[in-house]
Formats: C-alpha cells, structure tokens, sequence
C-alpha cells in the first residue's frame, strides 16, 4: 500500500505523472460508452500495444461487443520512489479488472514486445492458453527500437524530409492556450531511416513470422496494424514527413506479408484512423491545432477511437462488408476529411490567432482530453484526497 497526495506536473505540454484513480475512471467511462453486444465469435486475438489510444479502444471494443479472448502487450512505467506509474499501467489494471468481471479470458503481458525474449515469452502464452491466434492487432509505438538481429538502437524523430517546417501550433503549457510558431530543420536520411525501423513495418513482420513458424495461425488469419494519412494541412509534419516515411514502410509491409508469409494463410492490411487525441498527437507540433480546429467544426460529430474501433471490429469479424481503398487500407477516417470539414478547418488554419479565439471550446475540449489521459481532471475523483498508487500489473 502507498498512499500519496499527487498533483499534476507538466513540463511544457508533456504531463509527467498521473492518477491511478481518474486514469482507471477514463477506461470505466469508455468501456460504459461502448454499446455492449453478444455476436458469440469470440476470436482469439493477440493485442500490441493495448495500453493506450487506439489500442485501448480496439481493446475494450473488442471486450464488450465480440468476447474477444487472447493476450494484450505493452511496455509501461513501473512506481518508482519519486513517481507514480504510469497511466498505461494503471489502465491496464481498469482494463483486466473490467475483462475478468465480465467473465472474458484475456491476459496482458507487460514485455518489450520489440525484444526476441518478449514475443517468445508472449507466443509461449499464446500457445499454452488460446491455440491459433485469429487476429494480430499492431498498435505500438515508441521512442526507440533495438534491432534483435544486429543490437543496433534506432531512434524516431517528428521531422519534415526535404526541408525545414515552419507553422503554428498550440501551446497549452500555461492556463490560457495560445498560438506559436514551430520550426523544425529537415530530417537526415539516417533519421528517416531510424524512425522507419521503429515505426515502420519491421517488428510487425517479425511477429507475423513467429506465429507462422510456431503454426499458430488459425484459418482466415488477420493482422491489421494502425496507420494515419491526415490532412495536407498536417502533411509535411507527418505523411511527408519522418512519421509518414515510417507508415509508408508500414503499408509496404503488408503488402510484403500478403505476398510472403501469408500467402494463401491469411491477409495482412493496414488500418487508416481518424484524429484523436494521444498522448502522441501532443508531441507532434501542429497536430494539437489542427485537431482544435476541428473539434471546432465537428462538435460532437468527432468520432471517438472507440466508435472507430468499433467499425474496424465489424469488418474484421465480417459482421460489416471489408471495405477497403485502392491501395488496400480499411479507411476509418472518412469523417475527417470530408472535402466540407476540411474546407471549414483551412478557414480557421489561415488565421491562426482569430481561429483560436474562434476555438475557445475547442481549444477547452483538447486540453481537457489531454488532461484525462494523465487521470487528471475527470468529475467525480476526489484530487484532494491522498490515492492509492501502488496497483499491481494483472497476472494471467
């Protein structure tokens, strides 16, 4: 037991520790929010990176609208003297709890699932518990990548290739958000390269692989990994940039999995999410005002990750029709860049200043959201009180 009074830090727009209680509040009021359904599938599915964000939602959706049993991966902070665990921990915990009361057989694994001593000790699991996997869910991200063939450690970088970036942004790092100008010099062709072996497809393929070579991939095998196009407004801060370097090498991936390993086994496809707000998008310069923007102009109409996990769970499972682009990728991101949507959010973008004030609401709904990512801010969750910090990991 380790009771603490905590309050929130920041450092610039990074929020550096969190709330056991409101961080467990967000996955309760999520899992609430998804209308639950009984369609009896119940497939075996092997989650990557469950913790947070899209992952999340693909997994709580997964819980509660198709049963679904398997093993969710991620790699989060630990409780240390001088800080709380993180808030992917302490999700988990909400996640395992919410799973176990509803009577689903799901475990979670905290492992680097980049590392060859972390996919075998999953792929051990997966085998002893579940049999074949029918779904490989790819939701991870991270800073870093240590290549478990040569021992070298890339590293990712939010640069722009070609050129240097320059464009406004949101600062909410003091009470009242305002508009500032970002600058990003150009990426070196070995950043390029270090954000696409972390990003990229690499480790996706290598888990594929190890499925296969442990014959545990059942009949009609998927594998769709999270992927983001966006708008020109964003493009030369992510699709043209390092990041979309590292999606590109992600969707060549599948294409290299459905001709290779899975030919004839299964499929392999990427997944074009709609904005949301993540721990991620705050990182990214630009992506912050940009999704102000429009939440402003959708209002309520901004689809959650949980109402996009859902569309993705109904084609997966053949519930909906698959519905793919010319280029193979399930699109949920039709909401976003409907050609009137983005017309609307241009308008705002051109005058930054003036659209800001025009986004107060908007503005006040993202900085909120980034808030509760943390555990921080929810209505109903007593900050004054001292919390329970120390939550154990969830054993299978």
């Amino acid at each position: 037991m380790s009771l603490r009074q905590i309050d929130p830090k920041q450092r610039g727009f990074l929020i550096v520790n969190s709330h056991p209680t409101g961080s467990a509040v967000t996955v309760t009021r999520m899992w609430e929010q998804i209308p639950p359904r009984a369609d009896g599938s119940s497939p075996v599915v092997l989650l990557l990176g469950h913790s947070a964000g899209y992952g999340l939602a693909t997994l709580l959706t997964g819980l509660r609208q198709h049963g679904i049993r398997g093993v969710g991966v991620a790699y989060e902070g630990a409780e240390t003297e001088r800080r709380t665990a993180s808030a992917g921990w302490y999700r988990t915990a909400a996640a395992a709890r919410l799973a176990t009361e509803a009577g689903h057989d799901f475990v979670f694994v905290h492992t680097d699932a980049f590392s060859d001593k972390g996919k075998d000790e999953v792929l051990d699991l997966v085998e002893q518990r579940f049999g074949k996997v029918d779904h490989l869910i790819y939701s991870l991200a991270a800073p870093r990548r240590t290549d478990p063939e040569t021992g070298t450690v890339h590293h990712s970088v939010i640069k722009p290739l070609g050129a240097p970036y320059e464009a406004p942004a949101l600062d909410f790092s003091d009470d009242t958000p305002k508009v500032t100008s970002v600058r990003l010099e150009a990426a070196t062709e070995e950043e390029k390269y270090g954000t696409e072996q972390v990003m990229g497809g690499a480790d996706w393929q290598l888990w594929v692989q190890a499925l296969a070579e442990r014959s545990l991939l059942a009949d009609r095998f998927t594998t769709a990994a999270l992927t983001y196009i966006g708008s020109e407004l964003t493009a030369p801060i992510y699709r043209q940039g390092t990041i979309g370097a590292a999606k590109e090498h992600l969707e060549r991936t599948a294409g290299h999995l459905n001709t290779g390993v899975l030919a004839g086994r299964g499929r392999a496809m990427t997944v074009v999410a709609g904005a949301a707000v993540t721990q991620a998008s705050s990182a990214i310069p630009s992506i912050a005002l940009y999704t102000t923007f429009l939440r402003t102009v959708l209002g309520d109409g901004f689809r959650t990750t949980a109402q996009q996990a859902e569309d993705l769970w109904d084609q997966l499972t053949g519930a909906t029709p698959l519905v793919t682009d010319d280029e193979g990728r399930i699109r949920l991101d039709g909401w976003e860049l409907d050609p009137q949507v983005q017309d609307q959010v241009r308008e705002l973008w051109a005058d930054p200043e003036s659209g800001l004030d025009r986004s107060a609401a908007g503005a006040d709904w993202f900085i909120g959201r980034i808030r509760e990512l943390y555990g921080w801010g929810l209505a109903g969750v007593d900050y004054d009180r001292p919390a329970e910090t120390t939550v154990a990991w969830p054993t299978p």
